[in-house]
């Protein structure tokens, strides 16, 4: 059973683990199509999610075009009153060919908040995050950072979000962004949604310790290096060994992780997996939750199995020794936002 946990310095208690819903919606509609699944696969799993103390869910308007939005929404609303339930989702993807579909101005703001609650059927957003920063968007205009901090503050004092988070950027521009609105007295970041797993720990640089040192939240995505900690890839991206590793995904997996270390350090995983008598993805999980900025990893599940070994992972304890092994083959890489897009 998992653990309430305080999300930074804010009031808000989520679970530990949050539930990633990238892959529930309508098979074929968006990007993650392939491997997407539809209401009546989802229901079980929200309701297990549910039960075992996972209150915290993640969703973003570009998973499946919206489609993502609103099975969560239905299933939400059917099994759980509102207040027993965290749900937060995102906006600033281009959501379709609109000059305006997209990005972080006041006008896709507006819009896009009052999109994501018809589309999940709900009143208001606990957590609001950003995609990624207001320049950081491809093909989209960069709008003047205060434009955006405004009209973020403004959806908060309008009662349609209750807390703002933030994913994905440089530390100097999230850093920024939180000293522009303070600065205004407007609504800060609580948390931010990094890329941070033992195949890529760049944001171990900056962007973790600046959130440590102001109580921000750290809730990273792709725990599980989109399935390379668990197993997914039999030594190489030509192993796949599940749906998502031998479709279209594995062409974005490829794109995330570079070096010789990452194959080498998932069968140290393996191994120590072994030595606890666990499954690999429940120790790449318990090595983040070890880490003491880390609150809510954002996790994906396809099965029952899976949610209940990753909600299991929250109860082990790994020794010094095996976090040492488990880090010391890790090769500094390029910052992949440096490239344009993480």
């Amino acid at each position: 059973m998992l653990q309430a946990v305080q999300l930074g310095k804010s009031g808000l208690r989520a679970s530990q683990l949050c539930l990633g819903t990238m892959n529930f919606g309508k098979p074929g509609v968006g990007h993650q199509g392939d491997w997407t699944l539809d209401i009546d696969a989802a229901r079980p799993i929200f309701q297990a999610a549910l039960d075992r103390g996972l209150f915290y869910f993640d969703c973003a308007d570009v998973y499946g075009l919206g489609a993502s939005e609103e099975v969560v929404g239905v299933l939400l609303r059917e099994l759980a009153p509102r207040e027993q339930y965290v749900l937060a989702t995102k906006i600033a993807m281009p959501m379709g060919a609109g000059a305006n579909l997209g990005g972080l101005s006041r006008k896709h703001v507006m819009e896009g908040v009052d999109a994501c609650l018809r589309r999940l059927g709900l009143d208001y957003i606990d957590h609001l995050v950003i995609h990624r920063h207001p320049h950081g968007v491809p093909g989209h205009v960069q709008p003047p950072i205060e434009e955006t901090m405004e009209a973020l503050h403004d959806v908060v004092k309008a009662g349609k979000v209750l807390y703002l988070g933030a994913s994905s950027m440089f530390a100097w521009q999230f850093t920024e962004l939180q000293m522009t609105a303070r600065q205004h007295g407007w609504t800060q970041f609580i948390s931010m949604q990094n890329h941070y797993n033992l195949v890529y720990r760049e944001e171990e640089r900056e962007m973790n310790p600046y959130c440590e040192s102001t109580g921000v939240a750290l809730m990273p995505w792709s725990p599980l290096a989109r399935g390379i900690l668990a197993g997914a890839y039999q030594g190489g991206f030509e192993g796949g060994s599940t749906n998502r590793s031998q479709g279209a995904d594995r062409q974005r997996t490829q794109s995330l992780y570079h070096g010789d270390h990452v194959f080498p350090i998932a069968e140290r995983v393996v191994e120590v997996a072994a030595k606890y008598g666990k499954k690999p993805a429940q120790i790449a999980v318990a090595w983040l939750l070890s880490k003491s900025a880390v609150s809510a990893p954002i996790v994906g599940v396809s099965r029952l199995e899976q949610l209940d070994e990753l909600v299991d992972a929250a109860d082990i304890t790994l020794e010094h020794d095996d976090i040492d092994y488990l880090e010391a083959l890790y090769q500094p890489v390029q910052n992949l936002l440096s490239i344009g897009f993480s």
